[in-house]
């Protein structure tokens, strides 16, 4: 795709929903399963290490969630600025956005760099690890903060692609990243072919060297491919930066509060013991696993809903939210079905450890119960960002957060131990996702989402359009 005088051509306008829809998710599933493998590598590998180093790396993935989550509210917030100017066909609009989106990206992850390494100490003993695991984590973190713009920036680069309706780049980008992590993981854990043992910190170096990669595989695309990237200017940034984090901010909140609610479930997890909180993180990522589909369809809402909302698309995105509460409630169903009778297996991959096994196999039994409706709770939020409207995403899902998923996984935990811990998460997930439903609704049947600062007439007038329900 390449720049005209007339903007950018939208491609996601035209065509079958469904079709656009699907277009769209296969590719994310690729991509989104790489990212997946990627972090299931180094949990696998570490595993071998033993119960201690992988309890280390477990308490170490609250973090690697909240810097993930930065990430991806800013990319949200790209991909939304972006979609929409590229619906109305803003051209010059579309070129600004990304490049300046790009330079936030590298000053959010530089900060997060500094902050991360100087905190290391206090924050890993307020998630409640043992002194006796700070030294581990030091070994991995300390090289895991360096490579954060690594982190981010490529996933505002992909973003900037998706938001473009093309999803195939994006995808090849993630899927190459996590073949090199997966190489690089057990030369470097276990010093095989001439290279040192290095173990935790082997794993560390591997998934900054295989962001790297990611990096200049997104700005090449962007810039060469996409013509996205023009030269970076501090005055015009500042506008760009407000419509990108108009939607970022409140979309980096939101993310942010599952990686908080995480860290309290770790430390909920660690009154059990290292083992418990060994499965409970290895549960996470087979979580995101089983997810991956929704999480897919949900991303793909994003460059859809802005598209076609910046072309007066509505009755398109009414259809498209409605195939996308279908798709969650069915494929959540058959996942809690595959897990039910295979959970021992997936956790005879992870640890051979007795009570690491019966923890994962307890979470991954009986949590997925909720993951149908975990997924509308998901997929609204997505759908309130790409129309700008993110407060009221940030207020379902805190809703979700802080009103069902911690206070019920704490008192099933006082109540049953780990079995009510995860009892108290799928409950909150039910309840969640049908609170979520129904407000998407009525909020939608309402009104309609505000115009953006700048799509707001000289006479302060918003555009009018027919409003949108789930």
């Amino acid at each position: 795709m390449t720049a005209s005088a007339s903007g950018y051509r939208a491609r996601l306008i035209h065509g079958g929903v469904g079709a656009n829809l699907v277009a769209l998710a296969i590719p994310m599933v690729v991509g989104l399963f790489a990212v997946i493998a990627f972090n299931l590598a180094d949990v696998l590998f570490v595993a071998r290490l033993g119960t201690a180093p992988l309890a280390a790396v477990g308490f170490t993935f609250p973090v690697a969630l909240l810097v993930g989550s930065i990430g991806i509210g800013l990319g949200t917030g790209t991909a939304s600025a972006l979609a929409r100017a590229i619906g109305e066909g803003n051209g010059q609009r579309v070129q600004r956005l990304a490049t300046d989106a790009i330079t936030l990206a590298l000053l959010v992850a530089l900060l997060l760099c500094i902050v991360g390494i100087a905190t290391i100490d206090p924050l890993f003993r307020l998630l409640g690890a043992p002194d006796a695991l700070l030294p581990r984590i030091h070994e991995y973190m300390e090289i895991w903060y360096l490579g954060a713009p690594f982190i981010v920036v490529p996933m505002v680069g992909n973003n900037a692609i998706r938001a473009t309706g093309d999803a195939r780049s994006p995808s090849a980008i993630m899927l190459f990243g996590a073949m090199v992590n997966c190489l690089l993981d057990p030369l470097l854990i276990f010093g095989l072919a001439g290279l040192p043992r290095l173990e935790l910190k082997g794993a560390a170096i591997a998934t900054v060297i295989a962001r790297a990669c990611t990096l200049l595989l997104a700005l090449a695309d962007l810039g060469l491919r996409e013509h996205l990237l023009i030269r970076p200017a501090w005055s015009p940034a500042l506008p760009s930066w407000r419509r990108i984090l108009h939607v970022g901010l409140p979309a980096s909140a939101t993310n942010l509060l599952a990686p908080l609610s995480m860290a309290v479930i770790i430390a909920i997890a660690a009154r059990f013991g290292p083992e418990v909180v060994a499965g409970v993180g290895a549960a996470t990522r087979v979580e995101a696993l089983a997810l991956l589909a929704i999480m897919a369809v949900g991303a793909s809402l994003v460059p859809f809903v802005g598209q076609n909302w910046g072309a007066g698309e509505q009755g398109r995105i009414r259809l498209a939210v409605r195939h996308s509460y279908r798709f969650s409630l069915a494929w959540g169903s058959a996942v809690w079905l595959l897990l039910l009778g295979g959970a021992p297996w997936v956790a005879s991959l992870f640890s051979h450890d007795p009570k690491v096994a019966a923890t994962l196999t307890h979470y991954l039994r009986l949590v997925p119960l909720g993951y149908g409706m975990q997924g509308v709770a998901l997929l609204a939020s997505s759908l309130f960002n790409a129309l700008a409207r993110p407060l009221i995403s940030t207020a379902l899902q805190a809703g979700r957060m802080i009103g069902l998923y911690l206070p019920l996984a704490f008192v099933g935990a006082r109540i049953a131990g780990p079995d009510g811990l995860f009892a108290g998460i799928t409950i909150a997930n039910l309840a969640a996702g049908a609170i979520a439903w129904r407000a998407a609704r009525a909020i939608c049947d309402r009104d309609a989402p505000p115009p953006l600062p700048e799509q707001v007439g000289p006479e302060g007038a918003p555009p009018v359009g027919p409003v949108i329900g789930g």
